[in-house]
């Protein structure tokens, strides 16, 4: 018996892979349906599907911009601290004395600007396509809300500086929040006051203040993130499940 025979016949290797690998049609099947990672994606793909020009290749750049995003946001908590005090020095430290922290974060920070970019690329190539029409308009749902999602990210990411630049951009996106209808105080037909409404919420208090900074802080690293994965996992099983790919019209 070689060593080849002898791994594939051990337990260890059974309990990770319930099939052998005799190459039958039922076999090819198992092995996608037994795999969490090929699992993704169906046990036939059209050949269309196969080239660049239909799909741009946009969805998957824009989840390799995201989990670059996901590494490189863990490296830059190592060096900073969500206090006012502290943040905008931070950002200091992390560009002129930290060893490859000013490449650290302009990757983080231009890999958001390409997430957004190429997620609104490929929402317009599956319009443009037809591939939000049946079966698969649970999954456009699932691809704007998404893109919602990647909006905010990039959103409560810009006032993690601490500087000029994002103390105003807040405070005009956060006050744009005050102006919702009902449940913004200075909205139409307000039914609250400046202490429970959308700006309050998003801010901690009525200013931009360190309330705002933690806030923003505990949404761009964890909140939103999470959110962002399940919705990840789901729109990729409904791909699978819709029968992959789309065909062109």
């Amino acid at each position: 018996m070689t060593l080849k025979e002898k791994i594939m016949g051990s337990q260890i290797w059974k309990s990770i892979f319930r099939h052998d690998f005799e190459d039958t049609p039922s076999n090819r099947g198992k092995v996608i349906r037994s795999n969490v990672f090929l699992h993704l994606h169906p046990l036939r793909i059209p050949e269309h599907a196969m080239k660049i020009r239909f799909t741009w290749c946009m969805g998957g750049i824009t989840f390799f911009a995201f989990l670059v995003e996901c590494i490189t946001g863990i490296l830059l908590m190592f060096y900073y601290h969500p206090v006012i005090e502290y943040a905008y020095m931070d950002m200091k430290y992390l560009q002129f004395d930290v060893p490859f922290g000013q490449i650290l974060r302009n990757v983080h920070r231009w890999g958001a600007h390409l997430m957004v970019f190429t997620v609104m690329l490929h929402m317009l190539r599956v319009f443009l396509t037809g591939s939000y029409k049946k079966p698969r308009e649970f999954n456009w749902v699932i691809g704007v809300v998404l893109l919602t999602l990647t909006l905010l990210m990039s959103f409560t990411g810009y006032l993690l500086p601490w500087d000029q630049l994002a103390y105003w951009a807040i405070t005009v996106g956060t006050n744009m929040g005050a102006a919702t209808p009902f449940f913004g105080v200075e909205g139409p037909f307000p039914i609250v006051d400046k202490f429970n409404d959308v700006r309050f919420v998003l801010l901690g208090g009525t200013t931009v203040g360190a309330n705002a900074l933690l806030r923003f802080y505990v949404a761009h690293v964890i909140a939103i993130p999470a959110i962002v994965f399940v919705g990840c996992a789901i729109h990729f099983w409904r791909i699978r499940k819709d029968g992959g790919i789309s065909r062109p019209l």
